[in-house]
Formats: C-alpha cells, structure tokens, sequence
C-alpha cells in the first residue's frame, strides 16, 4: 500500500508529513518558513513536498490544509489571507501536475472538524461542531457522518456570525462577528482599550499584548483579565447557542490557543450557552468537549482528506 502526504500551509510556517497507509504517526514531518524573499510560497510549498517524497514506495494522494476561502470542489483558493497574489490559484491542478498524483484542497477549520471526527475528540460521534478560537475564528461541521461544505464550499464560516451588533470591526471588514469580539487579538484589544480608559489592571504598560499574557494574568487574580476572559466566553457560548439551534450537534469540540485559558474562559462560555439556548433539549446530553489533535489538526485534517480522494473517483467527505 502507498503512504499519503499531508500538508499544512499556516501564515508563518508550511509544514509537510507522510503518513504511513493505516497510521496516525508520520514517517516524516518538514516544516519552513511560509515566506522568503527568495522564493514565492507556492514554489516553496513544491520544493518542500518534493523535499519529503518517498523513493521506497507509492504516494497515493495528497491532502491540504490551507486558511481563508477555499473550493474544495475545483481545489482552488480563492483567497488566502496573508499569502499575497493567492487568489484564485488552482492549486490542486498545479500540484496533480506537478506530482501525478490525486489532490485534494480543504480549508483547514472544515477539515481539523473532519480530523476531529474521524480521528480526535468527535470520535462516534454523527452530529458535530468544530470552533478553532486562535488569532481568528473558524469552524467546521460535520452532519450525518458529513462535512457540511455548501454550494461553493464556503459554508460555516462560524467565527463570521454577527454578535454585537454594530460591534467592533472584524478582520473580514465587517462589525461585530464573533471573531471581532472573542478572538485573541480581540481579547488584547478590548483589554488595551480599557486600559486607555482608566481601568486598572497589572497589565497597564504591558507592551504587546496577547491572549495568552492576559489569562496568565487572569490566573494571578487580576480583575480586568478576569473580565476579559468571561466576556469573550459570554460571546463564545451565545454563539454556540446559535449553532445548537441550527445544527442540533452531539459534541461541540473547541479548539485553538484561545481555550487554553482554562476554567476562566470555559465556564463563562458554558453558563452563556446554556442562558442562550431555548431549551435544556439542545444540551442536556451535549458533550462540550476541548479538541484532542493540538497543533496536528491542519495536518491530520489533510490526511482525513488525503485519504478520501486516494480511494475515491470523486469529492465525497462521508
């Protein structure tokens, strides 16, 4: 049997793997710089999959994970934030050229929710909700045993959904998502704002800000952190709430460095969703649970996929 290759293409880092063909343990993990000088990303993320490819056995497709709007059905990025000039890029019939091998392109929220399920924290589970919570939102659901994509593959966009009300102006250019409020850079900003406001906290005259110092200082006792944490999980668990009315999940996994905040966050985020939600039916068996895969979501999601398209004449995620 061939392995697979899974890649993992991040803002700051490419990471490639091979898999062996009934394994969740790599042969071989590379990892660069997304950008250089020297070279364009795509002619990067070749060199890398080339710089990986066995000499001993088969590939028998390859699966990536990429961040922003992608069509899953034509393999093609429509637009990947922070990779200049990746519009439109038909990146699965460059690299099926490239490499003579079967591709498949995922956006890399909807397919960590298809590595969680098949493999992580949403095993046997058929109804499922994946919410990666790090410097942006993103999200992925799986329904009867598939992954919801939509008509173009852009559906569940879940840190996209509105929450305040002509809230604070989200990375997508629009106010108020819940990316806008509950995100980590949101979590910094609202604290530095009110900081600038009289607010006292140890954190005044902290110089870069981020999630992570924040709920360190919301462990030490400090009130303004504190607040800071129970305000975006308010808005995480009313969000979820939404998401329980629509979807009607057993498990909803969360994800990303954001929920690594603890008990802070997590409690705020579940006492919201339960006063959100209209009735005790959409949790009282819900499993409300944090993701197993880590920092390997990307790259086990592309493998899920991976998988799929080496066994598979068509796009098929069931």
């Amino acid at each position: 049997m061939g392995v697979f290759i899974a890649v993992d293409i991040g803002g700051t880092q490419l990471r490639a793997a091979i898999y062996p063909h009934d394994s969740l343990i790599p042969r071989l993990v590379e990892r660069i710089p997304t950008k250089d000088p020297s070279s364009s990303t795509l002619d990067r993320l070749e060199s890398l999959i080339e710089t990986i490819w066995p000499t001993d056995v088969a590939v028998s497709a390859i699966g990536v994970a990429a961040p922003g709007a992608i069509d899953p059905y034509q393999g093609v990025l429509l637009s990947v934030a922070n990779i200049q000039g990746w519009e439109n890029l038909p990146l699965r019939q460059i690299l099926e050229k490239r490499f003579q091998t079967p591709v498949g392109i995922g956006n890399d929220a909807n397919l960590a929710a298809l590595g969680e399920w098949q493999y992580g924290a949403g095993q046997g589970h058929h109804h499922l909700i994946y919410l990666t919570i790090s410097t942006g939102i993103g999200g992925g659901v799986i329904i009867n045993d598939h992954l919801l994509l939509g008509h173009r593959g852009l559906a569940t966009e879940l840190g996209h959904v509105v929450v305040m009300q002509d809230g604070p102006l989200c990375t997508c250019g629009k106010r108020g998502h819940l990316e806008a409020v509950a995100s980590g850079p949101a979590i910094a900003s609202w604290v530095e704002q009110q900081i600038s406001q009289g607010a006292t906290s140890n954190l005044s005259g902290q110089r870069h800000l981020t999630s992570r110092i924040i709920a360190k200082a919301a462990g030490e006792g400090d009130t303004l952190a504190i607040q800071a944490l129970a305000r975006a999980g308010n808005y995480i668990g009313q969000a979820i709430a939404n998401f329980l009315h629509i979807f009607n999940p057993t498990a909803v996994i969360l994800g990303g460095g954001v929920i690594q905040s603890g008990p802070l966050l997590m409690e705020p985020l579940r006492a919201s969703m339960v006063e959100h939600a209209m009735s005790p039916d959409y949790y009282s068996d819900l499993l409300l649970t944090t993701a197993a895969l880590g920092d390997d979501a990307g790259l086990v999601g592309a493998l899920a996929l991976a998988h799929r398209v080496g066994t598979k004449p068509t796009l098929d995620f069931a």
